[in-house]
């Protein structure tokens, strides 16, 4: 309105409306830069993650058709395809590289808000600008010492042909696409000023960290813990935090120099085995979008929908369906809060109580097979992936028995639903026969050794591919579905990857053996290992991500728990039966926080809320414990 007011009349009859006119204008001048910069750091970076994200897709998309190429002409042609397992860890170490920067600004990049949350308003800038210094420190540690691993590695490979270096170049580039992210976003945020003190400071940093030694007894391991731990306080992302502290720890004596941390990095994420973890994910996005997870809903209401709390145990009964084909309880989470809280409401749950249901089942996705959670164990510790899947099977039924009993004792359903009729159910359960499909392939597949874990996941992203084709899922679907289960594979992997030095300095300084050492002070028994393990898992787990305890912990326990003489598949099982649990417990509560976001409960009430269902759940790790230590 300003812009057609007559100017001359305001300079001519009014001085003072002329004066306050200049102000105006002048303030306008002032504003609209930064909102023009803004504008332009917007679509620079949506641009970006378009691009990004389609090449993630694509990435996603050649890496099933390279596994099930494989698979094919193994069995029906008695063939193989020359490089096909290379290429598959070459492709997710590039799949890392390109969907890592699309997890930096959500729940993907695993920052733990809680301590930042508790600040007085003026320092929360303060803190937001130390932990982007992490992240501009990690991206340097990629670019950079990727870089001198591409000068000083030579060779090629020998199944691929391509010189070697290129492996481990697509992290360099991965961490120059996450640091342009980082500036971006903060200039869209009309954070420029801030961004670049931390990219001042985390330049600062990398150039000095190697110019200084601190001599000290103390190992290396410990100053590594702490500042990964300061920047998870000061809410950095978790994999960011790892990386960035295993290069600080250089100053204190670590035997990891740069190109070292970059190429244990890169190791960690190059194993065939974890390029399941995508196509696990793919499976429950194509579910879900083909909507053949409705079916499964269908079925257990039929089952189940007529008794006392019925709905709520439908709830049960389709996490525990849903948990046999896709191994993310954050997908399972986030279903069940878009499909049942409306319902739940409906038939007079209060709100908080529906969402915390929905959390505390989501638990079992990742502990009923196919589990994500395992795939990590296995990687770490090199168990049997096969034994801990049958091991998930008896720990998720025992659980889901544990939350039966608390949703009937803890629920007072308004509505009561009419029983099914045998027909109803038979037809019920023909319509899901397609989804309970991914069970036989996935768990009977690798049981018997017909095909490997990777392998049994590909043919499951690919039936449940078919399933949505047969479905006619539409290509936006199919897209968002290829282009989410990228970016959620990539920031597991990206995790998984950077534990590896902390991992390394862990084992060079025998953490393992200390801990063996003071449980055997303990007396060395199988029940002081348990409680001992647990009590340290339930501690860890508040601020760790279910995977970085897994990889950093799995391997430092279980020794101990082998030579107390408990089997190492049950004691795998409580590990991620005991850190699961975590999802529902703050300040990290990461299922909590999924069904908070969808259902726009706050989750402070549904930390409440879920407390009778978390007692359920700790019950069920009991009779775990009590089981492993008596038999």
């Amino acid at each position: 309105m300003l812009a057609h007011f007559p100017v001359s009349v305001c300079h001519d009859r009014h001085p003072a409306l002329s004066l306050e006119w200049e102000k105006v204008t002048s303030n306008q001048s002032e504003i609209a830069e930064p909102l023009r910069q803004a504008g332009v750091a917007a679509l620079a970076l949506k641009a970006i993650e378009a691009i990004l994200g389609m090449l993630a897709a694509t990435v996603l998309a050649g890496l099933l058709l390279v596994v099930l190429t494989s698979v094919c002409l193994r069995y029906f042609f008695s063939t193989g395809l020359i490089g096909a397992e290379d290429a598959g860890i070459w492709m997710h170490v590039a799949l890392i590289s390109l969907g890592a920067p699309l997890s930096l600004k959500s729940a993907l990049a695993m920052r733990l808000d809680a301590f930042v949350r508790l600040l007085p308003e003026r320092l929360a800038p303060v803190a937001e600008v130390l932990a982007d210094v992490f992240t501009v420190l990690a991206a340097l540690i990629l670019i950079f010492g990727g870089a001198e691993i591409v000068v000083m590695l030579g060779g090629v490979s020998p199944t691929l042909g391509l010189p070697e270096w290129i492996r481990f170049g697509f992290l360099g580039a991965g961490g120059g696409l996450v640091l342009l992210m980082l500036l971006l976003q903060r200039a869209m945020d009309g954070k420029a000023i801030a961004v670049l003190i931390s990219l001042a400071l985390g330049t600062a940093l990398y150039f000095g960290v190697p110019e200084v030694l601190f001599d000290t007894d103390l190992p290396p391991s410990l100053f590594l813990a702490l500042v990964a731990g300061l920047g998870l306080v000061l809410a950095a992302p978790l994999a960011h935090a790892f990386l960035a502290a295993a290069y600080v720890a250089i100053a204190f004596g670590s035997s990891l120099p740069e190109p070292a941390i970059v190429s244990t990095t890169v190791t960690g994420m190059s194993k065939f085995l974890l390029l399941a973890i995508p196509f696990f994910l793919l499976v429950g996005g194509l579910l879900t979008a083909s909507g053949a997870a409705n079916q499964l809903v269908r079925f257990a209401a039929s089952m189940v929908g007529y008794r006392r709390a019925g709905l709520a145990q439908t709830t049960l009964l389709t996490s525990v369906l849903f948990s046999g084909a896709s191994g993310s309880s954050v997908a399972n989470a986030a279903f069940g809060a878009s499909t049942f809280q409306p319902e739940l409401v409906k038939h007079g749950y209060p709100p908080a109580q529906a969402g915390a249901i929905i959390a505390a089942t989501s638990v079992l996705d990742n502990v009923i097979p196919p589990s994500i959670a395992f795939l990590i164990l296995a990687a770490a510790t090199n168990l049997s992936v096969g034994s801990l899947l049958v091991g998930g099977f008896f720990a998720g039924a025992l659980m889901a028995i544990c939350l039966a009993v608390a949703i009937h004792l803890t629920v007072r359903e308004q509505v009561t639903r009419p029983r099914a009729t045998a027909s109803a159910r038979w037809q019920a359960a023909a319509s899901a026969i397609p989804a309970f499909g991914l069970g036989i392939i996935v768990v009977l597949g690798i049981r018997i050794g017909i095909v490997t874990t990777t392998e049994a996941a590909a043919l499951a992203a690919f039936y449940a591919l078919l399933l949505g084709l047969w479905g006619r899922i539409g290509f936006g679907a199919l897209f968002s579905a290829f282009r989410q289960s990228a970016t959620e594979a990539a920031a597991i992997g990206l995790l998984i990857g950077t534990a590896g030095p902390f991992a390394f300095l862990l084992a060079v300084d025998d953490v393992s053996g200390l801990l063996s050492d003071f449980v055997t002070i303990l007396g060395g028994s199988a029940l002081a290992v348990i409680i001992l393990s647990n009590v340290i898992l339930l501690a860890v787990g508040l601020v760790l991500d279910i995977g970085a305890a897994i990889l950093l912990f799995g391997p430092i326990l279980l020794p101990a728990a082998v030579s107390a003489g408990i089997d190492p598949i049950q004691f795998g099982v409580i590990i991620v039966v005991n850190l699961m649990i975590h999802g529902l417990t703050p300040p990290l509560g990461m299922l909590i926080f999924v069904v908070s976001g969808v259902t726009r409960v706050p989750a402070s009430a549904l930390f409440r809320a879920v407390l009778p269902y978390l007692v359920a759940l700790l019950t069920s790790l009991a009779i775990l414990c009590a089981w492993a230590t008596i038999f």
